[in-house]
C-alpha cells in the first residue's frame, strides 16, 4: 500500500491530501499516516503540511521498489535487497550466501568498506553507491577473476552511457574519470574443494559525493565533482546491473574471450610506463597486456611477466593512472 501512496505523490507536484489518498485506495487517513511514516523511515522526504496534505520532495532512496521498475533482466537483480547501514555490502553477501543466484545487496552506508589488499574504502556517505552483486555460476575457481573484469567492464559502459565521459579503468579493479579514482571493485569467493560455491562482486561508486577527506582528495574523485551532474543511485545501480547480466551472460555462454577484446580498449593502464609494488620491492615495467584470466602482461628489458592483482599493486609511473 505505501508504495502505492508513494506512485500517487510522485505524479503530483503540489500537495495531496490525506483525505484524497485515504478515498483514492480506501483506507483510513489514519493508516494513510502509517504509511507516510513508513516511507519517511525509508529515506522518503515528504513534507506534511495541516489543510493542505502531503507533499514528496525530490529524494534520493535506494530501494528495490525503484530499482525494478526501470530494470529488465532475466537473473541479475531479480531478488534485491536494500539496508540502511552495513559493515559492507560483501560482508551482508556472505551472511546471505543463501539468497538466490543473482541477488544484488546495496547499503545506503558501509561502516566497514574495504577495497583490495585491505585497504579502506570510505563509504559512510549516502550520496554513494554501495553494491554487491552475487553470482553461483558452474565455473572453476580459478575463473572467478573473470568476474573482476565484468564488473569493471560493465560500470565503464553505465557511467559512459548515462554521463558521456571517457571513464576507463585501471587494471585491475578501479574506475577513473580525468585519471582520478571513481569506483573500485573487490571480488571475493567461497569454494568447496575445486567447486565453487559463489562469487560475489562488491561496487563502491563516488557517484555524487560532494568532498573527500585531504588525504585522498588527489586520487579520488566523484562523478558529480567531474561533470557537474547528480543523477539518482537507483537508476545508476539499474544501469550497472543490466550491463553487468549483459557480459556475466556472455562470459558464461562464449568464455571471457568474448569480453576481453572491450576490456582492453577501455584500460587506461595498457601501453603505460608503470611501478610495480610487491613483494618488498618496486618495479618499473611497461603494461602491455590483459590475459583472459585479468592478469596483468608487463615488458620490461624486452622481457615480458605475468602478474596478478592478488600479488602486486601496480600505478602509473607519473601519476595514479
Amino acid at each position: 500500500m505505501k508504495n502505492k501512496i508513494l506512485d500517487i505523490l510522485k505524479t503530483e507536484t503540489d500537495y495531496v491530501s490525506g483525505e484524497k489518498l485515504s478515498s483514492l485506495l480506501g483506507i483510513s487517513r489514519a493508516a494513510v499516516w502509517k504509511h507516510i511514516n513508513n516511507l519517511k523511515k525509508d529515506g522518503y522526504v515528504i513534507t506534511a503540511v495541516t489543510n493542505k496534505g502531503y507533499r514528496l520532495e525530490d529524494s534520493d532512496v535506494l530501494s528495490s521498489e525503484e530499482i525494478k521498475k526501470i530494470l529488465n533482466t532475466k537473473l541479475i537483480g531479480k531478488n534485491i535487497v536494500c539496508v540502511e547501514k552495513t559493515d559492507s555490502t560483501n560482508n551482508l553477501a556472505k551472511q546471505r550466501s543463501n539468497e538466490p543466484d543473482g541477488t544484488v545487496f546495496l547499503s545506503e552506508i558501509q561502516t566497514m568498506g574495504r577495497g583490495r589488499r585491505g585497504k579502506v574504502w570510505k563509504s559512510a556517505d549516502k550520496n554513494g553507491l554501495w553494491m554487491s552483486i552475487m553470482v553461483k555460476p558452474d565455473i572453476e575457481p580459478q575463473k572467478v577473476p573473470c568476474l573482476t573484469l565484468i564488473a569493471g567492464l560493465a560500470v565503464q559502459k553505465a557511467l559512459s552511457g548515462i554521463y558521456k565521459e571517457k571513464f576507463e579503468i585501471k587494471w585491475p579493479n578501479d574506475l577513473v574519470l580525468n585519471k582520478k579514482k571513481v569506483c573500485g571493485i573487490l571480488s571475493e569467493m567461497s569454494c568447496e574443494m575445486e567447486r565453487l560455491e559463489y562469487a560475489i562482486c562488491g561496487i563502491g561508486v563516488n557517484l555524487n559525493n560532494e568532498a573527500f577527506d585531504k588525504d585522498i582528495e588527489n586520487v579520488a574523485t566523484s562523478v558529480y565533482l567531474e561533470t557537474g551532474k547528480k543523477i539518482k543511485r537507483f537508476k545508476a545501480a539499474a544501469e550497472i546491473i543490466g550491463r553487468f547480466e549483459e557480459l556475466y551472460f556472455r562470459f558464461i555462454d562464449d568464455g571471457i574471450e568474448s569480453i576481453i577484446g572491450e576490456y582492453k580498449k577501455v584500460c587506461a593502464t595498457l601501453g603505460k610506463d608503470v611501478v610495480i609494488t610487491g613483494f618488498g620491492k618496486e618495479q618499473k615495467a611497461k603494461a602491455v597486456d590483459v590475459t583472459p584470466l585479468g592478469e596483468l602482461v608487463v615488458e620490461t628489458d624486452g622481457k615480458k611477466t605475468v602478474v596478478t592483482s592478488g600479488e602486486v599493486s601496480v600505478r602509473g609511473l607519473f601519476g595514479y593512472v
